[in-house]
């Protein structure tokens, strides 16, 4: 790799990381403004027009309050715990696809910051140690109450990592691919013509979620457990534990984890929308690239990878507003509810898939 194209990933995992830093701030916002609307009041509307410097008023505060830490043993640890959660919650953005390829200068740029052959597998090793950075904190807390928080959180989250990592399989059993990058290519545009029956050639939606509903409808559930969002959020349950885990952390020691929580919508909402809804990919998307191509050539092609990242982000947006809109909507489950859903109704279901889309498979060739 050349210094020319080292300084091009450089600069696109710089961008990567602003925009999902951007997402995650102003999330903060649209969920108070959501909460709002649902509950007939305007919600934060003095800090700027609209209330919209609110999320930047929201982090001066969070940087110039007093920052406390309890008499522990395990200083370090406590100041480990929230670093360690929001890193590997923005490290999970690198191996996402946003967009086709764009060409500048006869120079390719893929917009990714990094496209490897485990996409998938990197970003369930993310999520599995970022329950590291919950479970140091609550433990050098010194906090019975989170204590009982982070152990809360590390049951949750392996127990609907196995059913959301068997719901993945049945993903990759069609595509034949563990990387972000091939599965949206395969989800190009939205009507798939490859399919065939007996000699004679089928028309299909080309993305997954209509080819596994059942594998969406688990991912979705588990994406609910795995970032602590309601009805889910037994961790920082205010009414039994306090405030959970990050019972005892203040300033931007608390910011972390409230910012990583945000983070990790934002990330689930993209690895949701790449898998399942096609990603930068839409309905007639070949009649825009070549509509704009032939137009303004170059110039229109990279306007028309633009277009598929608008997309994309208008499914993330989407997702977002959903996460947003159960949790002003669904109570709180009980935690052995919880366990039960986990282990009794999804992993059982997601083997069911497994077999089904086996069977498919075999069916069909």
């Amino acid at each position: 790799m050349d210094l020319t194209q080292l300084g091009i990933q450089f600069g696109i995992i710089l961008v990567v990381f602003a925009i999902t830093m951007f997402v995650a701030l102003y999330s903060t916002f649209a969920e108070r403004k959501v909460a709002a609307y649902m509950q007939d009041r305007p919600g934060p509307n003095r800090a700027g027009y609209g209330g919209i410097f609110q999320p930047l008023a929201d982090g001066l505060k969070m940087f110039t309050k007093e920052d406390f830490i309890p008499d522990t043993k395990n200083k370090f640890l406590f100041i480990l715990g929230p670093g360690l959660f929001i890193v590997t919650a923005l490290m999970t953005s690198a191996v996402i696809p946003w967009g086709q390829t764009m060409h500048f200068f006869d120079r390719a740029v893929i917009l990714q910051a990094t496209d490897i052959d485990v996409a998938i597998l990197f970003i369930f090793g993310m999520v599995s140690f970022g329950v590291y950075g919950i479970m140091i904190g609550g433990w050098a807390s010194d906090n019975k109450f989170s204590l009982l928080g982070a152990v809360r959180a590390s049951s949750q989250m392996i127990s609907y990592e196995v059913a959301m990592g068997l719901s993945i399989i049945a993903v990759i059993m069609l595509t034949g691919t563990l990387s972000l990058r091939n599965i949206a290519e395969q989800q190009h545009g939205f009507l798939d013509w490859s399919w065939t029956w007996h000699g004679h050639q089928l028309c299909y939606p080309s993305w997954i979620v209509f080819k596994q509903p059942l594998a969406f409808l688990i991912f979705l559930v588990c994406a609910f457990a795995e970032t602590n969002r309601t009805p889910f959020d037994l961790p920082e349950c205010e009414a039994e534990l306090v405030g959970g885990y990050h019972t005892e952390y203040s300033s931007m020691k608390l910011g972390f984890y409230l910012f990583a929580e945000y983070i990790n919508m934002f990330i689930s909402s993209t690895v949701i929308a790449v898998i399942f809804f096609g990603g930068y990919n839409y309905p007639g998307m070949d009649w825009v690239n070549n509509t704009l191509t032939s137009a303004m050539g170059n110039i229109g092609a990279n306007l028309a990878v633009l277009v598929g990242v608008g997309v994309l982000f208008a499914k993330i947006v989407f997702f977002i507003f959903f996460y947003m809109w159960v949790r002003w909507t669904v109570p709180r489950f009980r935690y052995d509810q919880l366990m039960n859903l986990g282990w009794k109704i999804l992993i059982p279901l997601s083997i069911l898939n497994i077999v089904l889309t086996g069977g498919a498979i075999l069916l069909t060739k």
